[in-house]
């Protein structure tokens, strides 16, 4: 492991700070002075590190992206014959944002800047190329179906936007307390895809 140096450890931590109150206050009414004040720095300390909210903003988003990849939820390598629908079904109930976890503050923050995405093309640009690695990445996921010879569906392409569709519009019901049974959507969802011996 690599070792940081303070400017490094401050700067990581400033980021952290603002993602914590860019989830809990939005990103628009969350100010310098109160990142700052979480830090335990002055507010012109931040301008030693970011030279500006906006900067501070962007940095903030590429940090979180970093974080937030198709194959740390699927896990395409781990899929057979054997497992195929149950181990698809529960990596999809692993990605969504079921409790206060991990999961559920990275959404809740990535939803920030989704709001944002209408008003800066990169972040639009951004979010797109996500959507774009969990489309290709449900791709994957079916061409290794049809090769294990579990997968009844022959439009791949159309079943991955499907897939990603699907996963991402629960994610977000959930968010908003919207009150679906999540679980038997997504087995349904998974089962769509899977000849009928092999459905869960």
């Amino acid at each position: 492991m690599i070792p940081i140096n303070k400017k490094e450890l401050t700067s990581i931590q400033i980021l952290e700070a603002a993602l914590r109150l860019f989830k809990n206050y939005g990103i628009e009414k969350t100010s310098l002075a109160m990142i700052a004040k979480e830090v335990g720095i002055t507010k012109p300390s931040i301008y030693y590190h970011f030279s500006s909210k906006e900067e501070l903003i962007e940095h903030s988003f590429n940090h979180i992206l970093r974080n937030y990849k198709f194959s740390d939820f699927f896990h395409v390598n781990e899929l057979n014959k054997e497992n195929f629908g149950e181990k698809l079904y529960q990596f999809g109930l692993d990605f969504l944002p079921t409790t206060e976890d991990d999961n559920y503050e990275l959404i809740k923050v990535l939803n920030e800047f989704t709001l944002l995405s209408n008003r800066n093309n990169n972040f639009k640009q951004r979010l797109v190329s996500v959507q774009f690695e969990f489309i290709n990445g449900f791709r994957n996921i079916l061409l290794k179906g049809i090769d294990e010879g579990v997968i009844k569906v022959s439009n791949v392409d159309n079943y991955a936007q499907l897939l990603a569709l699907v996963i991402d519009n629960i994610a977000r019901s959930i968010m908003i307390g919207f009150n679906i049974d999540y679980k038997e959507v997504w087995k349904e969802t998974v089962n769509s895809l899977l000849k009928e011996e092999e459905k869960i």
